[in-house]
């Protein structure tokens, strides 16, 4: 036909072969190389489609695989047990406990003010000494005691003479007197003459001693042996005697006190305990009740119970060679009222519990049951049971996953039991 251009039939059917409907076919006029190039693009397209399906399908087989593994393990463990670690119970002793917060408080404390009205001229001690009984500590200026002490005993040392004279004259009076010298009247005036000065002796004396107070009021020394605190006072400070102003604290340390508070409920079993034995035994913990920094015996009891918070005061005692306890510190006390003897010991991690009621896991041929047991006393990790035996062996872990009669599998290192503080039933 005219105006048309014609394809050979061959050509239009190998074109129409390979090219998919979806892509534009290459004009017919098309250059070879870019037919070429079509046929290369087409063959990438569809290799990357392989890879891609090949790695899908090994994807595939491998995850299956590892749920079929992770199947036949959970299989094989359900067939062999629960692994857990395991616990023996034990014949032995444990303590009952009181426990309550207490407060460091020394034997003595002492306040030292001033006497006698001064001017500070020495301060003998170092801020925080121990000092002992006796030792220098403030010095206030003595010169106008001195004074006054040396008019006194000028005073007594001059009435002192004025008595002897009266008393050499009634010697004379006296034997006169026998002689039937003299009236009798003028010997009784030389009597009373000589008491007379004989009185302002002792008032002289008692001037002259409280001089010497004054005196020795300037020279401040301990009264106790403890610990001194902060320096108050300076050389050079004006003190007065109304006690308004500290020179110095003195506290004893060795040995120290710590008071604390026991419920009513509990006195009965704390007297009985007095009662049986000299003293009981206190031990004082750090605020986090974990580390014991001392121990003591309870010294006594307060007279009466508070009525606000139904406790009665104890003060136990502590040698507090180490300096251990500081005055006022709040320290964690636990006493010993009483000991256990002879009774079964379980791990306090061992026992469960399942609203009221309290059980463990008792292992018998690597099968685990159900037991419901009493605790008691629990002291450091360690609890007093009722209901197992000593010599019987109690899980002590994979609590979530045991049941009744469960198969288990027993380590043979056990856990280590947790450790707290003790308590009283």
């Amino acid at each position: 036909m005219r105006g048309k251009k014609e394809f050979p039939i061959a050509e239009i059917n190998e074109t129409s072969s390979i090219i998919p409907d979806h892509q534009h076919p290459v004009a017919p006029d098309a250059p070879v190389s870019a037919r070429h190039r079509h046929k290369i693009v087409r063959g990438v397209m569809w290799s990357v489609f392989l890879v891609v399906l090949v790695l899908v399908f090994v994807l595939v087989l491998r995850h299956d695989e590892e749920t079929r593994k992770a199947a036949a393990a959970a299989a094989a463990r359900a067939k062999a047990g629960i692994t857990v670690t395991s616990a023996t119970a034990q014949k032995g002793d444990i303590g009952v406990y009181l426990e309550a917060i207490g407060t460091v408080t020394p034997v003595y404390t002492d306040w030292i003010t001033s006497q006698v009205n001064g001017l500070v001229v020495a301060v003998h001690f170092k801020e925080g000494q121990l000092v002992e009984k006796g030792d220098p500590l403030v010095d206030i200026d003595p010169r106008p005691y001195q004074a006054t002490l040396l008019q006194a005993q000028g005073a007594l040392e001059r009435d002192e003479n004025l008595l002897a004279q009266a008393e050499m004259d009634l010697e004379r009076y006296r034997d006169a007197w026998g002689r039937k010298a003299i009236a009798k009247q003028i010997l009784d005036d030389q009597e009373k003459l000589a008491l007379q000065d004989e009185g302002t002796v002792k008032n002289d004396r008692g001037t002259v001693q409280y001089d010497q107070v004054q005196v020795d009021f300037c020279h401040i020394t301990a009264p106790i042996a403890g610990r001194v605190g902060l320096r108050l006072v300076d050389p050079g400070n004006v003190v007065q005697s109304g006690g308004t102003v500290t020179l110095a604290v003195i506290t004893q340390v060795k040995p120290i006190t710590v008071v604390f508070t026991i419920p009513e409920d509990s006195l009965g079993q704390v007297e009985a305990g007095m009662r049986k034995k000299a003293s009981l035994t206190v031990d004082a913990f750090d605020r986090t009740a974990q580390t014991k920094i001392a121990s003591g015996k309870l010294l006594t009891l307060d007279n009466q119970i508070d009525t606000t918070t139904g406790t009665v005061k104890g003060r136990s005692l502590f040698d507090n060679k180490n300096d251990a306890l500081f005055p006022n510190q709040f320290v964690n006390t636990r006493l010993l009222v009483n000991t256990l003897q002879g009774v079964t010991l379980i791990p306090s991690s061992a026992i469960q519990q399942n609203g009221q009621a309290t059980f463990v896991y008792l292992i018998q041929n690597n099968v685990a049951h159900m037991r419901s047991i009493k605790p008691g006393v629990t002291n450091g990790g360690i609890t007093q049971v009722e209901g197992v035996s000593p010599g019987d062996v109690v899980a002590n872990s994979s609590f979530d996953k045991l049941q009744d009669n469960t198969a288990v599998v027993v380590l043979t290192k056990p856990a280590p039991a947790a450790t707290n503080g003790s308590t009283v039933p």
